[in-house]
């Protein structure tokens, strides 16, 4: 067993406690994204130009949540219980990258890159990339539906988690592919950065209604499962005095209730966007018409009018 994990059961403090990981590599992803952030922002306030303080708290908010997820005791446990390790993926597909879209990260740099010496070469890599069809294929919902029935299904289904766990490294590439994708999944329903497609309404609240359903009904199932799915996880579970089944189940109940809140806050989110769009479009209309007129009322009015005069 790698020396990092814990041999005694889990405990808040032991979740909330730093511990010296080998490969950090999320943590130190978390401190160079939370600080290119603050440099763009602040050199925006600092040239008189805006923006906005809750997208700043938002996006770091989701830096520090990374951090924490992938980088406290809570890490060192994900190696050792599949319930911490499902704990994990919850966070870094449906947690972490509501967030960090909030944030506006791809807006933010197309505002603050300088326009002269490297910056020129970042917006050109920028745009380049909105205009991109690879851009255009990741973040459709082709790519990201998949990605989440992989995630899941594929899995832990197919028996690709104990082929992928038997190494640390495996274990940080599938977290660094579970937050990969819920970006990709999270970028096309909430973000407000320019992006090469763009969902309808519609479109978004059925994506996030398919994504609920997806990962509620793997909860009820591994909580029903008689069964392990992970052996990988078995001896490190039983080492820590724990039932790997019974923990097996909190893992689906965690998939079932904590993967559910972020889902919903993301569907009322989309809602209240729609109607507040739907409202602005219906305003807008209605004073083009007290100004010039409603092209079919006028319409509307000459046919009367003409039924009117072949009448008489």
């Amino acid at each position: 067993m790698n020396e990092w994990i814990p041999d005694t059961p889990p405990t808040l403090l032991g979740f909330l406690t730093p511990v010296p990981l080998p490969f950090p590599v999320l943590p130190t992803l978390a401190a160079l994204l939370a600080a290119g952030y603050l440099i763009g922002a602040i050199r925006l306030w600092t040239r008189g130009r805006r923006w906005p303080v809750w997208r700043t708290v938002s996006f770091l908010l989701g830096c520090l949540l990374l951090a924490a997820v992938t980088g406290l005791g809570v890490e060192a446990y994900g190696y050792a219980l599949l319930s911490v390790f499902m704990f994990q993926q919850l966070s870094l597909m449906m947690a972490i990258p509501p967030l960090l879209v909030l944030g506006s990260p791809g807006t933010l740099l197309l505002r603050a890159a300088p326009h002269h010496g490297a910056g020129r070469f970042v917006l050109r890599a920028a745009h380049a990339g909105l205009r991109s069809r690879a851009a255009r294929w990741a973040l459709s919902p082709w790519v990201a539906l998949p990605l989440y029935l992989l995630a899941f299904y594929g899995l832990y289904l197919a028996d690709f988690a104990d082929r992928i766990l038997v190494t640390p490294q495996g274990h940080i590439t599938l977290e660094i592919a579970f937050l990969v994708a819920g970006i990709l999944f999270t970028i096309p329903v909430l973000s407000a950065d320019p992006l090469p497609v763009r969902l309808s309404h519609g479109g978004r609240a059925l994506d996030v209604f398919a994504e609920a359903a997806l990962h509620a009904f793997f909860g009820v199932f591994l909580m029903m499962a008689t069964s392990l799915l992970v052996d990988h996880f078995a001896a490190p579970t039983l080492a820590l005095g724990i039932d790997p089944i019974e923990d097996q189940r909190v893992a689906g109940g965690l998939a079932w209730s904590y993967g559910e809140a972020p889902t919903l806050l993301m569907l009322m989110f989309v809602m209240h966007r729609w109607f507040r769009d739907d409202t602005a479009r219906d305003a807008a209309a209605a004073r083009y018409a007290d100004t010039h007129g409603d092209p079919e009322l006028d319409a509307y009015n000459t046919y009367l009018a003409t039924l009117r005069q072949k009448d008489t």
